[in-house]
């Protein structure tokens, strides 16, 4: 049996003023090695549970873990062990490329040698080298989205998280960004990501789970839920879970 990466145990979080929780009594377990993807519209509850994971977010009963380090007191050993990639540029606009790559590797304390071979690797990677000395205000959404990944990648984690990875790029840089995933997860990392992009969960993700309203609506492969549902596809097997079909009638599914 695969080890488990990280344990999640009845978590509960509700924000100060909300009439709900955000994430209502979730329990689940993301196994080494897995592309695993957290789905579901906005407001499910998918970038608060992310959030909790990176110990970025209070919650108020339940119990976290990655690699069986607890997160409420071992986010120092934790923060070693994972990468974070935010649904927002987090770049320095006004540095180029390069500067900003060896900005973000400096802090995690890459030793200035192995940081540079591994910059050099990852734009080779990312196909970023006629790049390199241009400020990153002037880079297209998709080359931004590349380095924020690389800035995650520096320091060789265990775990990546990544909240809505290619939300907003265009089609092709869509593509490589998956690809480039894909080849991660041949690598053996293990890596969480949220999205409500149903059918480019359905081609990365080896497993998921489909939230509303901060709970997990069914869980498996995309192939498992489908074959145990009957449904097309997991776009159309969401819609029916939580009533959106109904809702709209009209929906292309």
């Amino acid at each position: 049996m695969t080890p488990s990466m990280i344990d999640i145990r009845k978590l509960r979080k509700t924000y100060r003023g909300a009439a709900h929780p955000s994430v209502d009594g979730l329990t689940l377990h993301v196994s080494e090695g897995d592309l695993f993807g957290l789905l579901g519209p906005n407001g499910a509850g998918k970038t608060t549970i992310l959030s909790v994971l990176c110990g970025l977010c209070p919650y108020d009963t339940g119990e976290v873990k990655i690699g069986g380090l607890d997160v409420r007191c071992e986010m120092r050993r934790i923060r070693r062990m994972i990468g974070i990639v935010p649904q927002e540029i987090a770049l320095y606009p006004e540095l180029t490329l390069r500067e900003n790559l060896h900005f973000f590797g400096g802090i995690q304390g890459i030793p200035s040698d192995t940081l540079r071979e591994r910059i050099d690797n990852y734009i080779e990677r990312f196909d970023l080298i006629p790049h390199l000395s241009k400020r990153t205000a002037y880079l297209s959404g998709g080359m931004k989205r590349k380095v924020n990944l690389i800035v995650a990648m520096l320091h060789r984690p265990r775990v990546l998280f990544l909240d809505e990875p290619t939300v907003g790029v265009d089609v092709l840089s869509k593509q490589e960004i998956v690809a480039h995933l894909q080849v991660l997860h041949r690598e053996g990392m293990t890596i969480v990501y949220t999205s409500h992009d149903m059918a480019e969960a359905e081609k990365l993700c080896t497993q998921v789970v489909l939230m509303d309203r901060g709970r997990i609506v069914c869980e498996g492969s995309p192939a498992e839920l489908q074959n145990r549902t009957g449904r097309a596809s997991l776009e159309e097997l969401f819609m029916a879970r939580t009533g959106l079909m109904y809702e709209y009638p009209g929906a292309n599914i």
